[in-house]
């Protein structure tokens, strides 16, 4: 697949075919991502990959905790979104809650039917493989880019294996469980996990088109 049909095509999807993914497909698409830039080479990503029973054993962990300790039971120790939102954000943030809930059935207002779409994220969406990506906690903002450019490039190259994505900030909330079901030691910081898969075609979730600004909105080229 050619890089600019890759990038075309990739999206979130959010509901996914139980078909297994061979560990040789996930292993190149690792080590593919890998080539990703990094300051002074550090290398900083690290990737916990799950998969079969493993997974299954840390979607109940944490589906169970939510039954135990409600889904404000957990919470992660840094912020992903702005603390105040603004725009032109906020009505982004807006537009693409309401278009996916309402491709899952979920109306305004049913409260219950938004809960349930929330907690498949940690179903990885039934995807068969799931990954968690962590940053050790000592390393500083220029990692966290480096992470997201290597998180980027895993996406990328799941397209070249004929494969789709959903990154996952929600899993950051469950470090705590995560940290015991995966054995990752306190000095990591959990910062996402994915879901990787075959898209379930048949699913109206993944009917989602996502609106992108366009290039004038964001950038300004000069001298040409």
């Amino acid at each position: 697949m050619r890089a600019d049909e890759a990038l075309l095509t990739r999206r979130s999807v959010r509901a996914f075919k139980p078909d297994p993914i061979p560990r040789e497909s996930v292993e190149r698409i690792l080590t593919l991502a890998a080539r990703s830039p990094s300051g002074s080479n550090i290398q900083p990503w690290k990737v916990r990959v799950v998969a079969g029973e493993k997974r299954l054993a840390l979607s109940k962990a944490i589906q169970d905790a939510i039954d135990r300790d409600g889904p404000d039971g957990y919470k992660r120790d840094w912020n992903y979104y702005p603390v105040n939102w603004r725009e032109p954000f906020l009505s982004r943030r807006r537009k693409i809650g309401w278009d996916l809930y309402s491709l899952a059935g979920v109306k305004k207002g049913d409260f219950e039917g938004g809960d349930r779409q929330r907690r498949r994220n940690y179903d990885f969406f039934d995807a068969p493989v799931g990954m968690i990506f962590t940053l050790d906690e000592d390393l500083e903002i220029g990692s966290w880019l480096d992470l997201g450019i290597f998180i980027g490039a895993v996406m990328i190259a799941a397209r070249g294996e004929g494969l789709d994505t959903c990154p996952q900030a929600a899993f950051a909330d469950y470090h705590a469980i995560i940290r015991e079901q995966l054995g990752i030691p306190e000095t990591e910081i959990v910062i996402c996990g994915m879901a990787l898969g075959h898209a379930d075609e048949y699913a109206g979730v993944n009917r989602l088109v996502t609106e992108r600004a366009t290039l004038g909105d964001w950038a300004t080229l000069a001298g040409f």
